[in-house]
């Protein structure tokens, strides 16, 4: 049990905080909103999306009245489409390459145009028929969206792929690892569902390794997509992450994900260390629980943090405490967290990233008084089960892959998303799914390019 716990708010108060932060356009705002994008030529919102969705095509789609050619459109380049409506970070990407930001004006909500168009079909839409069985057989590792992304691909050409999954619920981070208020864990099911309906086959809390071995798969599957992101967070290496309170920032979220809110334990002052947009996930989602005191810890400055802008004003507009260039160096409590102990940091030189180093000012310490610690850094590489794997080449702990087809140095696996990129978006994982699919296509074609030691 925590030193204190956040009040209990009612289940009025837990949905109302968790609802929706983008909430879905009617037909007559859609139409609003379609009726300002200028269908740009060689439009730069194509080309700012990874997965390459044509913007100017389903939002002409859906001016017109045919919202399911719109969401065929979106999910015939992204299959993910759904929960990329909700997630994908379009300031930065499709919304930000929009040609009226050039104009200061308001760029199109692409965004929403998107989830608006998904949304209406996603129960009942079917995308293809896929063709006669060509009597071959993939197998993935993982069901997050990468390996989602290459099975779609690879039932266009009449491959059987099966999905192999350790947890209860295909989708990944979808499912488990983003804040409830962006992506529901039943919106992230919904979508798999048409993924299933294409006539790929997943089987759930089956881990490669135990439940069924690598040989087996090579054995019985012409190629192997590994599709497994990322391990658990990494630890802070400070004395007292033992004592109750102090846990990962991905066990926090996925409590949100697969209990109900008012299930969920959070502390009354909690304090979240990092700097990136899972630290928002986290003390967004503690304060929406009824946590009073959300401190955000972050060894740089707020021009540092790798968070996007625009997850860290919404941060403060849920009244978060960002304390900035600090580092913790001690957890205490006698059997559960009491107060966390930080020092003041300034930043010297740039270390082997680029990025400028922060070094402990002596004589800063300082101490919070908290009922919780949540550990928000990065997460560690899976490095021992892929160093299991025949000749895989890895370096950082990252799977090395032709950087366009995906294939790794041991030619009957290719692999994609964050086990590759070392932590990526949604839409990230997505394209290399794509590509991979290609690149087995072809590998399995007789095609196969050459190998290139990069990271795609």
């Amino acid at each position: 049990m925590l030193k204190q716990v956040a009040p209990r708010l009612t289940p009025e108060q837990y949905e109302n905080n968790f609802s929706d932060i983008n909430p879905p356009l009617t037909q007559s705002q859609a139409l609003e909103e379609g009726s300002r994008c200028l269908f740009c030529y060689d439009a730069p919102c194509i080309k700012a999306c990874p997965t390459e969705i044509n913007v100017p095509q389903f939002i002409r789609q859906i001016g017109t009245g045919n919202v399911t050619g719109a969401a065929t459109t979106i999910l015939n380049a992204n299959i993910m489409g759904h929960s990329c409506a909700r997630v994908c970070p379009t300031s930065v990407l499709c919304e930000g390459a929009c040609v009226l930001n050039y104009e200061n004006k308001r760029p199109v909500d692409i965004g929403k145009l998107q989830r608006y168009a998904v949304d209406s079909v996603m129960d009942t839409l079917k995308l293809f028929e896929p063709p006669a069985d060509n009597g071959k057989k993939v197998a993935l590792i993982g069901a997050g969206p990468a390996s989602l992304s290459c099975a779609t691909e690879l039932r266009r050409h009449g491959y059987k792929v099966t999905i192999f999954d350790a947890n209860p619920l295909p989708g990944g981070l979808d499912t488990y690892g983003i804040a409830a208020y962006k992506l529901r864990a039943s919106d992230a099911v919904r979508e798999i569902e048409l993924v299933r309906r294409l006539g790929v086959e997943i089987k759930s809390n089956v881990l490669v390794g135990k439940d069924a071995s690598l040989v087996e798969l090579e054995k019985n599957y012409d190629a192997i997509f590994i599709g497994i992101g990322l391990g658990g967070t990494d630890d802070l290496g400070i004395p007292g992450e033992d004592l109750e309170g102090c846990i990962d920032a991905l066990t926090f979220i996925r409590e949100t994900k697969e209990n109900p809110f008012d299930e969920v334990l959070v502390g009354n002052k909690v304090a979240v260390i990092g700097g990136g947009n899972t630290a928002i996930d986290v003390v967004t989602a503690a304060h929406r629980l009824g946590a009073e005191e959300v401190y955000m810890i972050y060894r740089r400055g707020e021009a540092e943090a790798s968070a996007f802008k625009y997850e860290i004003e919404l941060a403060k507009k849920d009244e978060i405490s960002f304390i900035w260039q600090a580092a913790p160096t001690k957890i205490l409590g006698r059997g559960k967290v009491e107060s966390l102990e930080c020092v003041k940091t300034m930043l010297g030189p740039a270390d082997t990233s680029g990025r400028r180093s922060p070094q402990n000012i002596s004589g800063s310490e300082f101490r919070l008084d908290v009922d919780m610690v949540i550990k928000a850094l990065g997460q560690s590489k899976k490095t021992e089960f892929l160093q299991s794997i025949n000749g895989m080449k890895l370096e950082k702990g990252r799977v090395v892959v032709n950087a366009e087809t995906c294939q790794t140095a041991n030619p009957k696996y290719f692999a994609g998303g964050d086990c590759v990129n070392g932590g990526g978006e949604v839409v990230d994982a997505v394209a290399h799914g794509k590509k991979a699919a290609a690149g087995i296509h072809a590998h399995l074609a007789g095609k196969s390019a050459n190998m290139r030691g990069t990271h795609a």
